[in-house]
């Protein structure tokens, strides 16, 4: 019994050709899927962590907070979340892990107002904004200042919008 010779003919060496690059191309295209839905994934575990720990530190702050309201009844209102947004993340075309970073950093830099009396933090926004404004912070090698654009507060909601500049 003989083998016939295909790999000489033209034909079929296009088809053993045309599906080296089917196969090339198939494999490349597993490749991207599988890491645009593996990025997906860590940018959902990170905002799920992220918001954890918020929650945990949130909490714990409250409860503290509602033993010295026990203690003193006409105690006015009180920092309950902070919110912040960088106002020029497409700017500098920051990913979204990165702006989700940056926005913890800062949060972890003042979260010491989470539970105070909203008239102190309304008194001490110089300090608070000096405290945000003087630090840098580092997330992948780049080093980032921020410039506070506008501090509100809202009900008991502190709202900062900030500018983000690369540090030298």
């Amino acid at each position: 019994m003989h083998i016939p010779p295909y790999h000489k003919k033209v034909t079929w060496q296009r088809f053993f050709v045309g599906m080296l690059f089917g196969g090339i191309i198939a494999y490349c295209t597993l490749l991207y899927m599988y890491g645009e839905m593996y990025e997906q994934l860590l940018k959902e575990n990170r905002e799920y962590r992220t918001e954890l720990t918020e929650l945990k530190s949130l909490n714990e702050t409250l409860l503290q907070d509602k033993k010295d309201l026990n203690e003193k009844s006409n105690e006015p209102l009180t920092v309950e979340t902070l919110e912040i947004t960088i106002a020029n993340k497409e700017e500098f075309r920051l990913d979204r892990l990165i702006v989700h970073d940056l926005e913890e950093m800062v949060k972890k830099e003042i979260k010491h107002i989470i539970g105070r009396d909203i008239s102190i933090i309304d008194k001490s926004d110089d300090l608070l904004i000096s405290s945000i404004e003087n630090k840098n912070y580092t997330v992948d090698e780049f080093t980032y200042s921020f410039e506070v654009e506008k501090l509100s507060i809202i009900s008991q909601t502190v709202k900062l919008t900030l500018h983000a500049e690369l540090a030298d």
